[in-house]
């Protein structure tokens, strides 16, 4: 009988995903420095293995390598939101439309399950649970779908974005206006009314997250999203 082939990835092939993930839950954050010394006593290895993912991560537009400092995590730019978000916007409302026509009954339990938990994160002001539960909403759409390409350009996107997405906080307006829309995204997932949810998930990516990203924009320019600011900053999101 043949055997299979064995599939041998490098070590830093297998550093890059954990890396990506580290900025999509915000440890490394927009225009940060990335700790090479650190990240090597995490990982146990050497520094090359770490500067080689991080050049993959470079080449994905997530990070940039400048010359004597090292890598630094991209920061968002108007631009990438002009040409970013509207790409978003479709492959979110093509998930949307593909998840309510596949969608079983326990598929749509389990993510009013995950909308019912980043609720009661809402209403208690846990901004970073609110913001991880929202982000394993939009993933689950994509997972129901059940279409591995589709997916696969949404983490693309999504990795490029990462700070205006699931990371940043949000104003009271933009948090209202967000959990508002998502009552609205499980009622049509609920009902399996995909142009409904298609049309939301569009809406809510040109709209209040392209808005959120424009504000982040702002206070990064203005200086009010520094390391320093943000450490100063109290926890609850109310004084975003």
């Amino acid at each position: 009988m043949p055997s299979s082939p064995i599939i041998r990835h490098s070590l830093h092939e297998s550093l890059v995903a954990p890396l990506r993930e580290m900025i999509l839950q915000g440890e490394l954050r927009p225009g940060e420095k990335v700790p090479e010394e650190q990240l090597c006593e995490r990982f146990g290895v050497s520094r090359t293995p770490i500067r080689e993912a991080l050049k993959v991560l470079a080449a994905e537009g997530v990070l940039q390598i400048l010359p004597h400092r090292g890598a630094i995590v991209a920061r968002i730019t108007e631009e990438q939101i002009d040409e970013l978000f509207p790409i978003m916007a479709s492959l979110e409302r093509l998930a949307g439309r593909l998840a309510c026509a596949s969608a079983t009954d326990d598929d749509i339990a389990r993510v009013r399950v995950l909308h019912e938990r980043m609720m009661t994160h809402f209403e208690r002001g846990e901004e970073v649970e609110y913001l991880r539960h929202n982000r394993l909403i939009h993933e689950a759409f994509f997972e129901i779908a059940g279409n591995a390409t589709l997916s696969a350009y949404y983490q693309q996107i999504l990795t490029r974005i990462h700070a205006c997405r699931f990371v940043v906080r949000k104003s009271r307006a933009h948090w209202a206006a967000a959990v508002e829309e998502h009552k609205a995204m499980i009622a049509a997932l609920e009902a399996r009314d995909a142009p409904r949810l298609g049309d939301l998930l569009e809406h809510h990516v040109t709209g209040t997250t392209a808005g959120i990203a424009r504000a982040f924009i702002e206070r990064t320019r203005a200086g009010a999203d520094t390391p320093s600011e943000r450490s100063s900053r109290a926890p609850a999101p109310q004084d975003a």
